[in-house]
């Protein structure tokens, strides 16, 4: 079963209670902390914890995922904690759905998978034509080499799953972007521990310019 059908992802959400830790993803912490709050797109929200953090901080956040195990339990999440007005929940496969353009402050996406290299890159430039013009793209990925040795004989995973930042730089638009930051960075311990997979992150973060060169 390949890693990117929706059915595999219902099946583990519904595995436990909560699959993820519920705490915010480490490099959106890092990058996201000091922005102002504005509107955010989390793509490929799964449990909401990424949303539900920026929402705590003033964001207006939509979040997007093919799951609607993983949606019913963040919404169930942003009522608990009085955000229910902060969050909206998008039931939508990222391959196919298209945001705003220009319409987010910010837009963050960890680790999302795709079906293959071309579908990656397509998916990609869709969320980079979503930030408005001074607003930030984040996207974490697993580290390329890192990640096929680390799961090599996995049968459930696919190698277009796995990407470095430098290819998501590669789709955006010459002139439009200002700060364009390609690294590797240590994965955070704690969700090493819980996942067991130590695999580095592959970071891109870049500013759209205020105004095309």
């Amino acid at each position: 079963m390949r890693a990117t059908d929706r059915e595999t992802y219902d099946e583990l959400y519904r595995s436990a209670p909560a699959v993820w830790s519920g705490r915010p993803n480490r490099q959106l912490v890092v990058e996201a902390a000091d922005l102002p709050p504005s509107r955010a797109l989390d793509a490929g929200s799964g449990e909401g914890g990424d949303a539900l953090w920026l929402a705590e901080r003033g964001w207006r956040v939509t979040a997007v995922d093919f799951s609607p195990v993983a949606l019913q339990r963040g919404a169930a999440a942003a009522r608990a904690r009085g955000l229910a007005d902060r969050v909206e929940w998008v039931h939508a496969d990222l391959e196919e759905w298209t945001p705003s353009a220009g319409g987010f402050d910010l837009v963050t996406a960890h680790y999302l998978h795709a079906r293959s290299a071309g579908e990656r890159a397509e998916l990609f430039r869709r969320l980079a034509a979503a930030v408005a013009p001074g607003g930030t793209l984040l996207v974490v990925g697993h580290l390329l080499d890192a990640a096929a040795a680390h799961h090599h004989g996995a049968g459930h995973l696919d190698p277009a799953v796995f990407y470095r930042a430098e290819d998501v730089a590669a789709v955006l638009e010459p002139g439009e972007w200002s700060d364009v930051v390609t690294e590797t960075r240590e994965r955070d311990h704690g969700a090493a521990e819980r996942t067991g997979n130590p695999v580095p992150d592959t970071v891109l973060v870049a500013r759209r310019a205020s105004r095309a060169r």
